[in-house]
């Protein structure tokens, strides 16, 4: 497990605790990317294709893949940075200098995606996948959320005079690299389903847009912004009225984050918000969200 560094937002100064995330390689081992800490963390205000994969090289094999850019969003304000690597040595290692296998791709600086194991739920902060200890209802894949007790199948609650029972902690949730637009609301949808929203879908089974993309629920309207500009505060509005029409919690998920005044806003409202990277894990970034991550739907 990568060893959590902190990193100072920008923006609001305040400094923020990561862990660099880990994949594994084609030869079975994990890969993490060696980040710079000495080069500033820079503010992620435009995405290009080739700035968001990075060259990282498997200390094992030799063997250099290419793996989204690490980023963090700032707890405090809001704001997205990406996180310097150090560049591949092509001089040094024992490998081929391959990307899996093909040439490296022109134009991409070297970085890796994965489960960050300094997230919330992420593997390799609280155990592997079913012991997480965290609060929370049955996984996205179906499990029942248990971790293996046993002795408590027929109670129908604690005995008078009893503490209440631990709660069954939730299996951690497992990322799926973002890639495309389309690849962001499916994320979304599985990390909803993975804090207990049952039969999470796209309304009318409309094509996603370049614009933010509905997803409901029982008791949820959550909309998904897989653009690369920040969420206004127009936006954070229309998800509350269009939760309190239904009478159902409103979340928010991004890609490039928040406006100043749209965090303000949510916060306001009780919005939950949620930042996501291209490793697909999305990251709580208001107190709503943690709120939301730790209880449950």
């Amino acid at each position: 497990m990568a060893e959590a560094v902190p990193v100072r937002c920008p923006a609001c100064l305040r400094e923020n605790g990561y862990a660099a995330p880990v994949f594994p390689c084609a030869c079975g081992s994990p890969v993490t990317p060696p980040l710079d800490l000495a080069a500033p963390p820079l503010p992620l205000t435009h995405r290009t294709w080739s700035d968001t994969w990075v060259a990282v090289r498997c200390t094992a094999c030799g063997r250099v893949s290419e793996w989204p850019h690490p980023e963090l969003g700032c707890a405090s304000c809001g704001t997205v940075v990406r996180i310097a690597v150090h560049p591949v040595d092509t001089g040094s290692g024992s490998g081929t200098g391959l990307r899996d296998g093909l040439p490296a791709r022109p134009g991409v600086r070297g970085r890796a995606p994965g489960a960050d194991p300094g997230r919330p739920g992420a593997p390799g902060r609280d155990g592997p996948a079913g012991a997480t200890g965290r609060v929370g209802p049955a996984g996205a894949d179906g499990t029942s959320g248990t971790s293996g007790t046993s002795g408590t199948s027929g109670t129908s609650g604690p005995a008078p005079g009893q503490p209440p029972a631990a709660p069954v902690p939730r299996p951690a949730f497992r990322p799926v690299t973002i890639r495309t637009a389309r690849d962001a609301v499916a994320t979304a949808a599985l990390y909803l389903r993975w804090l207990g929203f049952q039969d999470v879908r796209q309304p009318d089974g409309r094509p996603i847009p370049a614009a933010a993309v509905d997803l409901r629920a029982p008791g949820l309207v959550a909309q998904v912004d897989p653009t690369t500009a920040p969420a206004g505060l127009r936006a954070v509005e229309c998800v509350w009225l269009n939760g309190l029409t239904a009478s159902a919690t409103s979340v928010y998920f991004a890609l490039a984050g928040y406006t100043q005044d749209a965090r303000s806003r949510a916060d306001d409202l009780g919005i939950p918000l949620f930042v996501m990277d291209l490793t697909g894990m999305p990251q709580p970034v208001n107190d709503p969200a943690d709120q939301l991550v730790s209880a449950g739907a």
